[in-house]
């Protein structure tokens, strides 16, 4: 089916932390493999598997050594094809995590690279001589903190990351880089991958002339160069465009392939890399939720900031969690976390769930000898690093949770609650929130109203949000009480008048609506509008 993607759900599994098959206390391929039918079951479209290529693990994986490989840890490329193979089989497309903006140190390119100033591969990066005084090229800051500029002894030069000094930065003004990456994007949608999703694409292309980023206002000059300036000519540079169309020049040499780009822009300079004729990101992906107070009225008006902004032809996407961000039940808290999952999969666009958001998995707790992170291990404060979000899937009450072996320690501690919270136990559970997510995801594929329909604000009226989605005059209204006490709404215009088709509570299935709505505490539902 053409743009297969619209009515889709995606689920993202970060490969460490999703299923350990072979006892190291590492998840893997056959590992996720393993748990397809679990995703089957629970009715999800496609897979958004985070990097699994050959990497020193200095950023667990985002440092990529070898784009045409398996990490060992992960399997082999044996495993990669039975679990596209597998996947196929159920329905389920996949999605690869590419990083195409930096590589590892590791990666020979870089080693011949930094080996001499005359080796052939030297502007494959960007080096760059010091300063008069010995100080880097220019002010720019590293993602992690610090400068974004590492010194190399042997050569004599600085080289440019945007993220760990393990990541330098490619340098997509060389055709010979560009050819060669964008092979690394056939080979692998010549094993059967369904799309990417493209990472760090706002750093991608750098101001050619390396100029100072400017200062932000009215910020406190004591509070370091990590806050003080605006990534102005490092990020989100005008020739960004040019790169996203050699890519979706490849892809489009495929039928039905996706691309999605990760990018944390305002929305006036997000709708920019959906480009123009087909020449752009599918979906760059909008990480607003994530970032947006829990609040009915702030939400509304993201919507419609969102939706006004849009290109003709181009098509929302949601998200309410990833690897880089708290989970939504910490950020919320377990009862609204239910809300917020009716929110996602009943908004118009392409919703993607990440691992373990679907059982209400919260933020674990790692002390500080288990700090794995290095934005946390780099900042001295664990509290900062991502690690507590990337905690293993809860799967059973057994010991380690059924993600490892219990004589095995896994790579992260498995939060205390996963005796009680856990796929088996919730599976069992017809009120449980991992049965709410089959439910909305199962009336999702069945209304091409939340599939393809269009949107309607029917406003935010203190705690409650309310609209509407409808297609082929099937009108369905989703009312959300996004606060801990009993709420009524009563609309301004066109009183609704139907029945209750899906409550986030277990007793309001078949209510009739007439007129206004009465909602529990922290309870959403969808009416079918007569």
């Amino acid at each position: 089916m053409a743009d297969w993607w619209r009515g889709s759900v995606t689920y993202q599994i970060y490969p460490r932390s999703f299923q350990d098959s072979n006892g190291d206390g590492i998840g893997d391929l056959p590992g996720i493999t393993s748990r397809l039918d679990y995703l089957q079951w629970l009715g999800v479209d496609a897979v958004w598997v985070s990097p699994i290529f050959p990497s020193p693990m200095a950023d667990f994986g985002y440092d990529v050594s070898d784009y045409t490989g398996i990490e060992p840890i992960f399997g082999t490329l044996a495993d990669f094809d039975r679990f596209v193979a597998e996947a196929h089989a159920r329905g389920l497309r996949v999605i690869l995590d590419w990083v195409p903006n930096h590589s590892s140190d590791q990666h020979p390119w870089f080693i011949e690279s930094r080996s001499s100033r005359d080796h052939p591969k030297r502007d494959w990066y960007y080096w760059k001589d010091a300063k008069q005084d010995g100080s880097p090229p220019n002010n720019w800051q590293s993602e992690f903190g610090g400068p974004a500029w590492t010194w190399d002894e042997t050569t004599g030069q600085y080289y440019y990351h945007a993220y760990l000094p393990q990541q330098p930065d490619l340098n997509w003004r060389n055709p010979a880089v560009q050819a060669a990456m964008l092979h690394t994007l056939r080979f692998w949608l010549d094993r059967g991958v369904d799309g990417f999703r493209v990472d760090a694409l706002r750093q991608m292309m750098k101001d050619p002339q390396w100029r100072d980023n400017p200062p932000k206002p009215d910020v406190a000059p004591d509070l370091g160069p990590d806050t003080q300036a605006m990534p102005v000519y490092s990020a989100d540079h005008a020739d960004n465009d040019h790169v996203v169309w050699m890519i979706r020049e490849v892809v489009d040499e495929y039928n039905d392939r996706l691309l999605i780009g990760e990018l944390y822009l305002p929305y006036e300079r997000l709708m920019r890399y959906y480009g123009t004729a087909g020449r752009g990101m599918h979906m760059p992906t909008n990480m607003h939720l994530i970032r947006t107070a829990w609040d009915a009225g702030q939400i509304a008006a993201l919507i419609d900031r969102y939706e006004g902004a849009l290109p003709d032809g181009g098509w929302p996407n949601w998200v309410l969690g990833n690897h880089d961000r708290p989970r939504i039940a910490s950020r919320i808290g377990a009862a609204q976390a239910r809300v917020a999952a009716m929110l996602l999969l009943t908004l118009r666009g392409t919703p993607t769930l990440y691992y373990g958001d679907e059982i209400g998995m919260r933020d674990g707790l790692i002390p500080p000898e288990r700090v794995r992170d290095p934005w946390g291990l780099r900042s001295g404060n664990p509290h900062l690093g991502r690690d507590p979000e990337r905690t293993p899937m809860q799967w059973d009450a057994s010991l380690n949770a059924g993600f490892c072996p219990a004589d095995v320690e896994p790579w992260l501690p498995i939060p205390d609650d996963a005796t009680v919270n856990n796929a088996a136990n919730q599976q069992a559970d017809t009120g449980s929130v991992l049965s709410l997510y089959r439910q909305l995801i199962t009336l999702r594929r069945r209304e091409p109203a939340f599939q393809i329909g269009r949107y309607r604000p029917r406003g935010a009226d203190g705690d409650i949000l309310a609209y509407e989605r409808e297609h082929d005059g099937r009108r369905l209204l989703i009312v959300l009480n996004l606060s801990a006490n009993p709420r009524a709404w009563f609309p301004p215009d066109d009183p609704p008048l139907g029945r209750v088709i899906l409550s986030t509570l277990l007793s309001r299935a078949d209510d009739h609506v007439a007129g206004s709505i009465e909602l529990a505490p922290d309870e959403g539902v969808v009416v079918e509008l007569s």
